[in-house]
């Protein structure tokens, strides 16, 4: 007998938003709670005290600091898991992270309201670290449960203001001690479904309220260092200088010239970190920091990037008389979802006449390294404007209430398997 999905509350789910939204509220609709932040251990205590307290979950934090919530199974079977992350970008918006965080807190709790005798025990996670932060160790929490952070990476990485790693996951309530314990694989994890903002246009160009996606691009980032030569902004002319920051912007430029030249819509660069020093008015620059990051469909074009970017730096050495130190932060190859989620993913919303639109998606997510191990999908709401990682960030919240029924009724025929 088939099993009819049970309805979600919208209002209990709109009032938890709200009320997660006011932590880190920098007062003119956005958010900053970057991790290790105060807004990112508050956040992180409502969360668990919501889990616990009003969805009747087991709560639990690992040795990454990754928030765990089980509502047991009836049988001994690796969990079905849905999550996302609850950090934010400096100065950013409300929905990146946490809207797939209560969504999968409100999936688990319907069901479990409803009385649906899963088999499976039912996981929600909100994972550290999903964004960039001072640690240079963005998708932490994802990366560290499937091995793609070495012991090394985690023990040595400091903040940009000295602060270790271990000191922040203590703060945030794990243990890098003990960081193998939380190594997951497939028989820890039977699927796992995450839902995200596009923070993109195609939805809302297309008035289509759902995006079914097939697969996550690949992140390559590096952190490039200019070493010219401070000198007096007055005295030194212009032929006996080494400027770090002419320099910087010619990579800068390099970098987008070498996007621009592929014609491409999958292929994207960006130069999101760029500092200088001593940075005084009077000063020739004498260093220069940036963060250089490529994204592409394929790992075969994000690599013929980089050769061809290392060679443009190279020749702006030469040019500007610096030396340029490039570092790789982040090598990650796009990741196909599985097949067979996707499949039902797109059943269900053609079951409940939901219309939708299958797509590619440009931003990296930690659904990328669940689905290095086992079966993941994921799914998007639309981002009116197109607007992400900033204050004017939005989603309307009526466009999620479709996606939650989407996954009920994914998460009851995952079950049965």
């Amino acid at each position: 007998m088939k099993m009819i999905p049970p309805r979600c509350s919208m209002e209990r789910f709109a009032e938890r938003f709200e009320r997660v939204s006011r932590i880190g509220s920098t007062g003119d609709g956005g958010v900053h709670r970057p991790f290790g932040s105060t807004a990112d251990l508050e956040l992180r205590h409502l969360l668990q005290t919501i889990a616990q307290d009003e969805v009747g979950l087991a709560v639990h934090v690992d040795p990454i600091a990754n928030i765990w919530g089980i509502h047991a199974g009836c049988e001994q079977l690796p969990a079905i898991a849905l999550g996302s992350h609850h950090d934010s970008v400096p100065y950013g918006g409300r929905f990146d992270g946490p809207l797939g965080i209560l969504v999968a807190l409100e999936v688990i709790q319907t069901l479990k309201e409803h009385g649906f005798p899963n088999r499976h025990p039912l996981a929600f996670i909100s994972f550290t670290a999903e964004e960039p932060n001072p640690f240079d160790l963005s998708t932490m929490g994802s990366r560290t449960v499937t091995g793609r952070l070495t012991k090394e990476q985690l023990h040595t990485s400091k903040d940009w203001d000295g602060r270790s790693l271990q000191e922040a996951i203590a703060a945030a309530g794990g243990n890098l001690a003990r960081v193998h314990e939380s190594h997951l694989s497939a028989s820890d994890l039977f699927a796992f479904l995450e839902l995200h903002i596009e923070q993109g246009r195609r939805l809302e160009q297309a008035n289509i309220p759902l995006g079914v996606v097939n697969g996550i691009c690949g992140i390559y980032r590096e952190h490039v260092t200019i070493l010219g030569e401070a000198n007096h902004a007055g005295t030194t002319m212009m032929r006996d200088r080494h400027d770090a920051l002419l320099a910087g912007a010619k990579v800068a430029l390099a970098l987008e010239a070498l996007i621009k030249e592929s014609h491409r819509d999958d292929l994207v660069g960006t130069v999101g970190r760029f500092a200088i020093t001593p940075n005084a008015a009077n000063i020739i620059p004498g260093t220069c920091d940036l963060v250089v990051e490529i994204r592409g469909a394929t790992t075969e074009d994000m690599h013929a990037t980089a050769r061809s970017f290392a060679q443009a730096t190279a020749a702006i050495e030469a040019e500007y008389g610096v030396s340029i130190t490039r570092e790789i932060l982040l090598d990650q190859a796009p990741q196909p979802l599985a097949h067979d989620v996707i499949e039902l993913l797109q059943h269900a919303a053609q079951e409940q006449s939901t219309p939708y639109s299958t797509l590619f998606s440009m931003a990296g997510h930690d659904a990328t390294h669940i689905a290095s191990f086992t079966r993941a999908g994921m799914l998007f709401v639309p981002s009116i404007g197109g607007k992400s990682h900033c204050k004017e960030e939005l989603t309307d919240l009526q466009d999620v209430a479709p996606a939650i029924q989407v996954f009920i009724q994914t998460v009851m025929e995952l079950d049965q398997r």
